[in-house]
């Protein structure tokens, strides 16, 4: 029997494969598997080293701020003070509920918003609609209730955590220490709408801000507003406070603003506008404007409009029921005879017979008038057909322009109406351009608005209002410029229209001796001032005036007549003005106009009186001379309305009372 030895070699079978020979192919793939996965191992380390090390200490502090929010701290608004300090608008501390759109929770925010509102009232919807459009911004809340009572307070301090995303803040809210006074003029605020954010994106405004929205408040609002300050609030994940708010940048506060407007008679105003109402004896009379300026340089000391309303409905979030209950609203506003409304500057009405100054000065000035000689001024005056009614059916006597501007004789000045309508084309329409260069037509750049320019018609206007699209039945006629236009302008009525305003800028022209003022609110911008004492002044307004051309010999004539219509048995006003122991000088106004009350669509007398004292531009008194215009709306004759309601504010100023009123004789 043959032995085995061990180690024996056997060659291969060829029908059997090597299964663990290391091929090069394979080695190959091994190769490359093991440096991809060395190089992908390399690039973790290296990522994670410079997680860890080099951008370490920079991702702490994201962490950080995660969890801090930084909160813009608002500036209080400056506040709006009288001529002598009084404060008309000022702030008080108050408490509002914000919430940030990116803290509220995904799920159930309506339910929140729901619990929330039965806790403080507030506009649900308007609200929601709010935070939708803000979507997840992290920067801006919004602000659901402002002026929150203490209970209220108290009460989501304690259920914070059932409430994630809202948050109490202190604020500043507008006060309102006169109420209503002049709320036209000083206006309100209330949050930036997204028009005004884009209009004005380079004025570094941002959503969420106040600002003014009307008035005072609005046109000198970046002077009022301030800067806002900074701070640091630590909240956790549901955006709930958890700590005090740190002050990184304090704010600044806006500056003050001192006014010409001397705000005892600017109430002794506002309550001639409702006695002129209640002495016209007018069913139709519901409104009124009354200006009071410095006839030097523009000054206004008293702007006021009525019906009006109290500002302070617009502090915190506006509800629109207060503001339907107030008229403030598009569909309540017309009941309420549109209590916003400043009629001073917005309101546009025919001027009547204050306007005769106007059309007396253009004529001497055209040398178709000769103050001294006479013209008749009868009871009716027949042109072309048509006849024209005087005021006074009876008057029948030659007068001068003087007597004429005092008994407001209408057919004198419809004769003097027919000379401007007969001149040669040549002479263009030189009744419209001086009372263009009076200041009519056009906005008298006043510094709080808006403004009407009014209406100064002429010929090329007519041309241009009345074509076969506007008026398809009558245009060929209506367009054409006819001797009543003229006649009508010559007395200031058919399509004529100014602003109180305007007519107050006109006579303060008469007062000053023929120099065109820019009629002004602002006295100066200051820094840290109170009623305490003014602070350091940074700008000062000073009186714009420029010459208006008018023969001085012209003025005086005017002067005397309207001197004459307050002091003369034929004057207008003589029976107001007579005994009053300072010497006024001013005219009476009489304008028709179609108005629309309720289902009544009619004609009614608008009431004017326009005038200035002391007459001769004395200081009486220790007060410098005074222009007061009036127009109480629907009021009837200028002398029984306008002219006692101008009475009283010069009565405020002068500090005196009227011995005795007259019997009213008046156009």
């Amino acid at each position: 029997m043959a032995s085995t030895t061990p180690g024996r070699f056997l060659p291969p079978s060829p029908n059997v494969e090597e299964p663990f020979r290391v091929t090069p192919k394979l080695a190959l793939r091994v190769a490359i598997l093991g440096m991809l996965a060395l190089g992908i191992f390399a690039i973790l380390f290296l990522r994670l080293w410079a997680l860890q090390v080099l951008s370490g200490s920079q991702y702490l502090r994201t962490a950080q701020n995660n969890q801090l929010r930084t909160v813009r701290v608002q500036a209080p608004r400056g506040p709006i003070l009288d001529r002598y300090g009084r404060t008309l608008v000022t702030n008080k501390a108050g408490t509002e509920i914000q919430i940030w759109p990116a803290d509220l929770p995904k799920q159930g925010r309506y339910r929140l918003l729901h619990r929330l509102e039965r806790i403080v009232s507030f506009p649900l919807a308007q609200v929601a609609s709010e935070i939708d459009q803000r979507g997840g911004d992290p920067l801006t809340p919004v602000i659901v209730k402002q002026g929150v009572t203490e209970d209220q307070v108290a009460y989501l301090y304690e259920h914070q955590d059932d409430f994630p995303g809202v948050q109490i803040s202190q604020t500043y809210l507008r006060k309102y220490p006169y109420g209503s006074l002049a709320a036209q003029l000083v206006g309100y605020t209330g949050e930036i709408s997204a028009q005004q954010l884009k209009a004005d994106a380079k004025l570094g405004y941002r959503p969420g801000d106040t600002i003014g929205q009307a008035g005072v408040e609005a046109s000198y609002d970046t002077l009022l507003r301030g800067v806002a300050g900074q701070a640091k609030l630590r909240v956790d994940s549901l955006g709930r406070p958890r700590s005090d708010l740190t002050l990184t940048q304090p704010p600044r506060a806006g500056n003050v603003l001192r006014l010409t407007l001397d705000a005892k008679l600017q109430s002794a105003a506002e309550q001639a506008i409702v006695y002129g109402i209640k002495v016209s004896g007018q069913w139709a009379a519901d409104g009124g404007a009354i200006v009071a300026m410095d006839p030097r340089d523009g000054s206004i000391l008293a702007m006021a409009s009525y019906p009006t309303y109290n500002p302070s409905v617009y502090v915190g979030r506006v509800g629109l029921k207060a503001l339907a209950n107030a008229g403030l609203t598009p569909g309540t506003a017309e009941a309420k005879n549109f209590p916003s409304l400043n009629r001073a500057v917005a309101g546009g009405y025919p001027p009547g017979s204050v306007f005769k100054p106007v059309t007396a000065l253009a004529a001497m000035q055209e040398h178709l008038l000769s103050p001294y000689s006479s013209l008749p001024c009868t009871g009716s005056y027949k042109s072309h057909g048509q006849v024209f009614h005087n005021w006074d059916p009876y008057a029948n006597s030659l007068m001068t322009l003087p007597t004429a501007l005092a008994a407001s004789c209408d057919t004198y000045f419809y004769r003097v109406g027919e000379d401007f309508y007969s001149l040669p084309p040549e002479r263009g329409h030189p009744l419209q351009l001086w009372a263009a260069r009076f200041g009519f037509g056009q906005t008298t750049g006043v510094d709080v608005g808006p403004e009407t320019a009014g209406l100064l018609p002429t010929p090329e206007w007519r041309q241009q209002t009345f074509t076969k699209k506007t008026d398809p039945c009558c245009w060929q006629i209506d367009r054409l410029w006819k001797p009543g236009d003229s006649i009508q302008l010559a007395i200031g009525q058919k399509d004529l229209l100014v602003t109180p305003l305007q007519m107050a800028r006109f006579y303060s022209l008469i007062a000053n001796g023929g120099r065109l003022v820019t009629p002004h609110v602002l006295m100066d911008v200051e820094q840290g001032g109170s009623s305490a004492g003014p602070g350091r002044v940074l700008r000062s307004y000073t009186g714009v005036t420029q010459p208006s051309g008018v023969d001085p010999a012209a003025l005086a004539v005017v002067r005397d007549g309207l001197f004459e219509a307050t002091h003369a048995n034929i004057g207008t006003s003589s029976a107001i003005f007579g005994s009053f122991p300072v010497r006024i000088a001013g005219k009476t106004g009489t304008a028709e106009k179609v108005v629309h009350i309720g289902s009544y669509t009619g004609l009614q007398n608008q009431s004017w009186w326009c005038g200035y004292g002391s007459a001769d531009g004395q200081t009486v008194r220790g007060k410098p001379p005074l222009v007061v215009c009036a127009l109480i709306e629907n009021g009837g004759h200028g002398g029984t309305a306008a002219a006692p309601a101008a009475l009283k504010v010069f009565e405020q100023y002068f500090g005196v009372k009227t011995a005795k009123l007259g019997v009213i004789r008046s156009d």
